[in-house]
């Protein structure tokens, strides 16, 4: 299939793009990367009258790291994502998504904004306790990422809104495991794990309509093989994952209890990380 007509808005700086979105109302969509949006619009899932192509607007490519913080633009690519040392849990994350040419178009900020349960860097976000910045008709907001994904496929983010930057803090230590069908393929289950300092963050992928943060606590004592097994069991009895082609509940709670085995395994075995 083709897609339905469309007008077409090669926007020049932020406020450009944010103001022919709110003429656009409500009808219009930003092409970035277009790994999810194109697709849609191929099979007529998706018909908006107007698209805006963010592409060519300057600024928004930059990586850099501020207090701890990784700063990133909302057109960084997948590829520049996995191939930075600045912040190597998002790296890890990154080289999972799909292959090597959806790694060289699809961005940070489109990932965040579509919101799709099962995608590496919403967990990342989640897990690293991090943020967007939107731009919209009334200014620039800042959504902390506990109240950026609504739920499946949906996001915080206005229809003449569109995120401009990412706040990713540098965890101490990290680990990411993910199962799915193929590399590639949209993960089954993954866990993103972050410690900064005595705090640990666990948050599975793929099993509920937003990543799911399990509780962890305060690690009190070493992170080893008995500790990492029990926050293994917890994390698999705190999902509630549905049934679906790809597996059954128990399916996933099985993956639940290994990816997130791995995950932690990595975090003990992650090296001190030296001030950035």
């Amino acid at each position: 299939m083709k897609c339905a007509r469309f007008s077409y808005h090669r926007a020049v700086d932020v406020a450009d793009a944010v103001t022919a979105l709110a003429e656009a109302d409500g009808e219009g969509k930003l092409l970035a990367g277009g790994q999810s949006l194109v697709p849609v619009m191929a099979l007529r899932m998706a018909a908006p009258e107007v698209i805006v192509d963010v592409n060519r607007i300057p600024g928004l490519d930059h990586l850099e790291v501020h207090d701890g913080v990784l700063r990133a633009g909302a057109l960084v690519r997948h590829a520049a994502l996995a191939g930075q040392t600045l912040h190597p849990l998002a790296a890890a994350a990154a080289r999972w998504i799909g292959h090597a040419a959806i790694r060289s178009r699809g961005t940070l900020a489109g990932s965040l904004a579509h919101a799709d349960p099962s995608a590496e860097l919403p967990a990342v976000l989640r897990a690293c306790d991090g943020a967007v910045h939107v731009a919209g008709p009334g200014g620039s907001r800042r959504v902390d990422a506990a109240a950026l994904f609504t739920g499946a496929l949906q996001s915080d983010v206005g229809e003449d809104e569109m995120i401009t930057a990412v706040e990713l803090p540098c965890p101490d230590a990290w680990g990411f495991a993910e199962f799915a069908r193929r590399h590639g393929d949209f993960a089954v289950v993954s866990v993103a794990a972050a410690r900064f300092g005595s705090e640990l963050r666990i948050v599975v992928g793929g099993v509920a309509g937003t990543p799911h943060l399990v509780p962890a606590g305060d690690l009190d004592g070493p992170l080893d093989d008995a500790r990492v097994a029990s926050l293994a069991d917890a994390a698999a009895d705190d999902v509630d994952p549905p049934s679906d082609l790809h597996g059954s509940a128990g399916h996933r709670r099985a993956l639940t209890r290994e990816m997130t085995r791995r995950a932690l395994a990595s975090v003990a075995a992650t090296p001190a990380r030296e001030p950035v």
